[in-house]
């Protein structure tokens, strides 16, 4: 188990990542494919009329629903991690996770009726719920808490997220749209259903993966429940936390509040950006016109382009005399940019208007693509970030719980953006654009102020150490 903690070491004595990480990698990147390509078309296809392959909402109600499925896979990760940390070690969930997953993709796949979306939705968030506390936990847990490679590897790490975000949505776009895709005399049908399928398939994939390696590149790494190995007696497990855990403990509340508005904002992405990309924005390219869901692959691919270098100046900036910036620093950066992407689609919202049923001119799909490149840009300076911090900060007998805790804010996030998302059919989109742009860089520049006291409450240079305080 210590050569998997430890990894190798190359020829210059550098330490390299454990190959466990790179196995941790690839799943992540099926279940993400798996994940991604079906939300890349969720609300095309509750908006989508009966007759042509979707379910015939309309885009108030769509747009609801798609928050409260998004909120709900955020909020089962507590309850999961919760679970987890009592009952199962971190593979053990995982697998249960996935294969929950598997089979949500499959029912809307197999069941093109309403009862079969909320069977298939269901399934979905209850799978998350075991998954994805614990994938992220156990990238954690191969590394030391202070590990100077932590960061990077969780960089790695939301890398291997966004190479599966980055295909899925341009293969669901490709089913959909044109290889299951009709038009019988004038009537479109698209081929939503079998975009299901293929996410289905892919968290098949994956989990095939982790089950036949996870022995040979982790060890023994995540097959304990974390209680047991944090406290093997009940006299320790009773052990109160002490001084300096609560305090970081409180932080982690602290910094997953302030991530809230982020979140709210950038899933805008599935949501009323993907409306306003449908109706307001010219996708001619070339003379063919290219497919909603394509557009939620900027994302991605912006991450896996920009996330080495991200990387690198933070690597760079920790060996400095100055040091790194925080990471309070770093999300309030993170906040601030996607306030400024928001700022972007005002000047196109003008021009456009906000009724579909009255479009006299579309928009340039570069304002759509500089936005996806500033909340991209925050991303990066905040959901690694935040990864990694929940997992050096958390007491280990609570690592799954609040890693579960972290996601907490990502549920109530999710269920708000589809409520402001709905508010579009009302106010329009230049007021919750620009609304959501100003608190954006208010509360970065807020959040900024409070970095001081922020990190006196983290004890980093204390975190190896036995605190009886």
């Amino acid at each position: 188990m210590a050569s998997v903690i430890e990894g190798n070491v190359d020829k210059q004595g550098k330490r390299k990542h454990p190959k466990g990480l790179f196995l941790l990698f690839i799943t992540e990147m099926w279940e993400r494919y798996s994940y991604y390509g079906m939300r890349g078309i969720l609300v095309l296809y509750l908006t989508e009329q009966f007759i042509s392959g979707g379910l015939g909402m309309d885009n108030a109600t769509a747009l609801q629903l798609y928050g409260l499925y998004t909120g709900l896979v955020y909020l089962t990760p507590m309850i999961g991690g919760w679970l987890t940390d009592r009952l199962m070690g971190l593979r053990t969930a995982i697998t249960i996770g996935g294969i929950t997953m598997a089979l949500g993709d499959f029912t809307l796949f197999a069941v093109q009726h309403q009862w079969g979306l909320y069977l298939g939705l269901f399934l979905l968030i209850i799978g998350n719920g075991f998954f994805k506390p614990n994938i992220s936990t156990l990238v954690g847990e191969l590394y030391d808490k202070n590990d100077e490679r932590k960061d990077s590897a969780f960089t790695i790490f939301y890398m291997g997220i966004n190479l599966g975000a980055f295909f899925s949505p341009l293969i669901a776009g490709l089913i959909y749209g044109e290889w299951f895709y009709s038009n019988q005399n004038g009537v479109e049908h698209f081929g939503y259903h079998y975009a299901f399928l293929a996410s289905s398939i892919g968290m098949i994939i994956g989990q095939i993966l982790f089950t036949t390696l996870s022995n040979k590149y982790l060890g023994d790494v995540g097959k304990k429940p974390s209680r047991e190995k944090a406290t093997p007696s009940n006299s320790e497990n009773a052990k109160p936390l002490t001084r300096n855990e609560r305090h970081r403990t409180a932080v982690i509340f602290i910094l997953a509040a302030f991530v809230i508005m982020f979140w709210v904002g950038f899933e805008q992405a599935g949501a009323s950006f993907t409306l306003y990309t449908r109706d307001f924005i010219d996708r001619t390219l070339f003379g063919w016109e290219v497919p909603v869901s394509w557009f939620q692959s900027l994302n991605p691919l912006f991450i896996l382009l920009l996330a080495p270098i991200i990387s690198a100046i933070w690597v760079k900036l920790s060996r400095t005399d100055r040091g790194d910036f925080s990471i309070p620093t770093k999300m309030s950066f993170g906040l601030m940019l996607l306030g400024l992407g928001f700022m972007i689609m005002v000047p196109a919202v003008l021009m456009t208007g906000s009724d579909e049923g009255n479009i006299t001119v579309k928009a340039n799909m570069l304002f759509m693509i500089f936005t996806y490149l500033m909340h991209t840009l925050g991303e990066l300076c905040l959901s690694p970030i935040g990864l990694s911090m929940v997992t050096k900060m958390s007491p280990l007998k609570f690592a799954s719980l609040l890693m579960g805790v972290w996601f907490l804010s990502n549920a109530a996030a999710n269920y708000l953006a589809g409520h402001v998302a709905s508010l579009t059919t009302t106010f329009g989109y230049l007021e919750i654009f620009a609304y959501l742009g100003i608190a954006a860089i208010a509360l970065g520049l807020l959040l900024l102020a409070l970095t001081k006291p922020i990190q006196k409450l983290m004890y980093l240079d204390e975190l190896d150490e036995v605190d009886n305080r």
